[in-house]
């Protein structure tokens, strides 16, 4: 494979042919596919309204020679449909905000230690490998060339923030590159939720919640509803949860990933067909985190449902 020896504009503009069909601006230029696209609070709406569902594929959606937190596996996933990528966003010593999961570059990368303790210039000569251990090619992103290529294609970036960095350094690098409504924040408890909101409530965010009490207790903290997805975890399906979110204007999500061999991915997939996913969807799903983004995208119609209704 071919290393990223091309910037970030060049891949979002010629890999999905979505860009090269945009809307012209004057002097022929080719707009902004984000400036044409829903704001996320309507899109999400938009989903929940025409029953579509957006898939989120876990780490970024890595497969055979695309591996995790990667620009070109997110480009190989928009070519399949895929329209939410969630990434994982960290810190290097020197404070550049790249793209990796684990605290060590041990397993995902030709290097080793820890991404706290390794400087920019180490960490973007080195290799990323794929879940299978094999040499790609790819380089660890800066997060800012994925936040453009998001604004780009119009994709949706779910960013899960870890240790070695804040959420207000990862604002701060959102506002800069004019991605705000290319972004939804990952939270984990309401204490997250509020601080994420009171950086800028006109930040999309996922926050735990289950019903109206959990929506107007977050409201209570600063968060702002229309820009609120509840997170309704990933141990079994809760339609009547999904209900109760929607009837106050929020939309559910809930995730089918995990440890293989336990995650309802395996669960769901192993007779080969999409019944459970499709339920899922006829029950009010908007939002699906999971880690066979392509298979399940293969299996479904809500996808695409959402696709031909919402944009992106």
């Amino acid at each position: 494979m071919k290393t990223f020896a091309f910037s970030v504009m060049s891949l979002a503009l010629t890999a999905c042919g979505a860009a090269q069909t945009g809307p012209q601006q004057a002097g022929g230029e080719t707009a902004n596919i984000s400036s044409t696209a829903l704001p996320l609070p309507e899109y999400f709406d938009c989903l929940r309204k025409n029953k579509g569902m957006a898939i989120a594929a876990h780490r970024g959606g890595p497969d055979a020679g695309f591996p995790e937190n990667a620009i070109e596996t997110f480009q190989h996933g928009f070519d399949k449909g895929i329209r939410v990528f969630e990434i994982d966003i960290a810190e290097t010593r020197d404070g550049v905000l790249t793209l990796m999961h684990d605290d060590r570059l041990n397993r995902t990368t030709t290097g080793s230690g820890y991404v706290s303790d390794t400087d920019w210039e180490t960490m973007s000569g080195l290799e990323l490998e794929d879940n299978d251990g094999r040499r790609t090619g790819f380089h660890p992103p800066k997060f800012t060339d994925a936040l453009l290529w998001a604004k780009q294609t119009g994709a949706v970036l779910e960013l899960d923030k870890k240790p070695t960095t804040s959420f207000r350094n990862i604002a701060t690098a959102v506002k800069a590159a004019d991605a705000v409504e290319n972004v939804i924040f990952i939270t984990y408890n309401d204490d997250q939720a509020a601080e994420v909101a009171a950086i800028d409530p006109g930040l999309m965010m996922t926050a735990s919640a289950y019903g109206d009490r959990d929506v107007a207790k977050l409201e209570g903290r600063g968060i702002d509803r229309t820009r609120l997805i509840g997170w309704t975890g990933v141990d079994a399906p809760k339609p009547y949860a999904w209900e109760r979110l929607m009837k106050v204007g929020v939309e559910p999500a809930f995730g089918t990933l995990g440890r293989p061999g336990e995650r309802l991915d395996d669960v769901y997939l192993a007779d080969g067909d999409a019944s459970e996913y499709d339920a899922l969807a006829a029950d009010g799903l908007v939002l699906l985190a999971t880690d066979e983004p392509y298979r399940v995208a293969d299996l479904i119609t809500a996808d695409d449902v959402g696709r031909e209704a919402c944009g992106r």
